[in-house]
Order: structure tokens, then sequence, then C-alpha cells
């Protein structure tokens, strides 16, 4: 059941994604392949012709936003669709810091306290993010969580805080006071008051995982839509060309597009202002909080857009990145070894892209035009 103080922010967000994935669906391939009249199995799946390849396609309510699943293939069948269900309940419950049975809640509620033993998949997914941590110098922080909770953007009734809580909710964010043991699967938060927040990789996680157990059944035609915000393109559309992807206008409600990029078996991540937010006297404060200050980033940008392999690289890189800024995230993602890409959106409507991208991205909208 929603919670009432989200109803009316959650209600709306369906619409908002819903639409998103109406625009991302129509550019990637509804039209002239072929298709068939859809129907519906009892699972609750749309079964439809793409020519002469069968398709499955099924939305989910899952991770507090709309999933969205088209696989491509003869082979493809209803079990798929519920394995994935039930792939993403299992990860929606043991990475939720707020659900009671999950295995992160447990952690931060023995946060000061003692170890909590957890599953591969949890101390998987908590060690990339700490590894991400690392690697970007605590820019992305799994431990934000207090922040979050203090800022409670998109909970109804925002407000800047006070700065002594602000202080002390900054004095509980550090990666580096989280104790993993791997030989005993635990974890441990050093500090009472510590909370782990998986949010900032959680959705690609889920979206690797579910391009894994796809292409060990043999499927590798597919597209995994998380929300709009993580995207995975799986392979190529069936008749071998690559998939048409609808970009985010960060000055728009979801599902209108700036321009339009083509991508074969590639992940699409995008983190902005215009996601979650409240305004106080004039100033935007939007859901990505810097560590450093405790504080909604202000440095120019309105989105960033990265282009990977990997999905929950790209997820923790479209958070981490756009706090380090235009400059510095630009010689950042050029020095990565990884074949990553990506394009900054700056409050003067001009987009940077690095030097491999800017070339495949088409511009429709006359608001937007590249840096000089």
């Amino acid at each position: 059941m929603f919670k009432n103080k989200k109803t009316t922010l959650i209600l709306a967000a369906l619409v908002i994604v819903i639409v998103a994935a109406a625009l991302i669906w129509m550019l990637t391939g509804n039209k002239g392949d072929g298709s068939t009249t859809a129907t519906e199995t009892p699972g609750g799946a749309t079964v439809s012709k793409d020519g002469d390849t069968k398709s499955l396609e099924q939305t989910f309510y899952i991770y507090d936003t709309v999933v969205n699943i088209k696989v491509f293939g003869n082979t493809v069948e209803q079990k798929n669709m519920d394995d994935i269900q039930a792939m993403l309940e299992r990860m929606d419950v043991e990475f939720s810091r707020t659900k009671e049975n999950g295995e992160l809640y447990a952690v931060n509620q023995a946060a000061g306290k003692e170890a909590v033993a957890v599953s591969d998949e949890t101390l998987d997914i908590v060690k990339l993010s700490l590894k991400y941590a690392e690697e970007m110098d605590g820019l992305y922080d799994p431990t934000v969580g207090p922040l979050v909770d203090l800022w409670a953007i998109g909970e109804g009734g925002e407000h800047v805080p006070d700065q002594a809580d602000i202080d002390k909710a900054r004095s509980l964010t550090n990666y580096k006071d989280v104790i993993v043991d791997d030989a005993a699967k635990t974890v441990k938060l050093a500090k009472e008051g510590m909370v782990l927040d998986m949010g900032g990789i959680g959705k690609g996680y889920a979206a690797d995982r579910i391009a894994d157990y796809l292409k060990a059944q043999g499927l590798d035609s597919a597209m995994i839509n998380l929300g709009g915000s993580s995207i995975i393109a799986l392979g190529n559309k069936p008749n071998g060309s690559p998939w048409n992807i609808g970009l985010q206008d960060p000055d728009q409600s979801r599902g209108t597009q700036l321009g339009t990029i083509k991508i074969s078996d590639e992940v699409i991540d995008a983190s902005g202002v215009y996601e979650r937010y409240f305004m106080q006297d004039g100033v935007r404060y939007h859901h990505i909080l810097d560590p450093r200050t405790g504080y909604p980033s202000q440095n120019g940008l309105k989105s960033i857009t990265i282009m990977s392999p990997n999905a929950t690289d790209a997820d923790a890189l479209s958070t981490g990145v756009f706090l380090m800024g235009l400059e510095e995230g630009m010689k950042y993602l050029e020095a990565l070894p990884e074949d990553v890409e990506a394009f900054f959106i700056t409050d003067d409507n001009k987009i940077y892209a690095t030097s491999a991208l800017k070339e495949r991205l088409n511009l429709t909208d006359p608001t937007y035009s590249f840096a000089e």
C-alpha cells in the first residue's frame, strides 16, 4: 500500500514514467517491423510479433517506480517475466532501508552495535558501492542516508534544514565507516545513526542482473527500462538495427525529449535536477546531495547522461560525476579505462559531450545546442 504522505507524488511519478516508457517504446521499434496485433498471457505479459520474431512485454511497479521489460525471441515465455519479477521483488526487499524484513534495514538498525549477516547479493552490492565511493573519493557515498532522510525531498513539506542538523547528518556520512567481513558475510556500520542507502546504484544493479539472466536464457535482444533513469538496450532490435532512444529534456516533464541516440548493447543512465526537487526563496533544492557540504549541488549543471556497458557503473557515475561538476567530471570520465561516454547539460542549455559521443547525438530541440 502507498504511504499516505507519498500517494500524490507517487501517482504523479507513475504518470510521468509511463509517458517515458511509451516514448521509448515508440522510438525503439514499434513502427515498421511488421508487428501484429498484441495479445496478453494469463501471467500479464503482452505478446506480439516483430516481423518473424516473437516478443513479450510486461510492466511492474517495483523500486518505487515503473519497470518495463520487453524481450524479443521466439523462445521467450511468461516464465521469463515471472522469474524477472521474482528477482526484482527479492532485491527490492533485500536492498531497502525502509522495509523491516530487508537486509539493509537490519544493517542500519544495528548501526554502531553489531555486524549483520547478509546474502551474497546484498554483500555484493554493498562492496560495489564502497568501491565506487573509494574511486570517486566519497562523492558517491552509500552512507548518505542521514542526509537523504533529513532533506526528505519528495516526501512532502520540504524545507531547508537547520545547519546544525545538516552538520550532524554529515558527521554520520562516511563510507570508510562501513565494515565488511567477506569470510563471515557480514556488514557493520561503525557509528550509531549511520544509514546505508543503495538508492544510488540499486536500479542499475537490478538492471544488470536482469540482463545477465536473459543472456543465460539465450535471449539477447531486449529493452530493460527501470523508471526511465536506468535503461539497458540488450543486443540489437530483431531486424539487426540499433535501438533508437529518446533523450530526456531536463526542463520538461518525463516523456519529452531533446534528441535521440542509436545504441546497441549499451546502457543509458541519467541524473538531473528535474527529477525530485523543491523551491525555496527562488532556489531549486534537488535530490543530488553533496556529502562534502550536506546540501544539494549547485554547480551549474542541469543533468548528466552516462553511456556505459554496465548499468551499475553508470548509475554510480551519474551521481558522483554530477557532483564533480562539468570540468572535473569530464576529465574524470575521459581518464577512465572503461568505455564510458557522457554528456552534460548546463544551466544555459549548452551540451558538453565526451569526445566519442558528440557525433552520435541527434538534437531535435532547438533550445539546446553543443558548446563551442
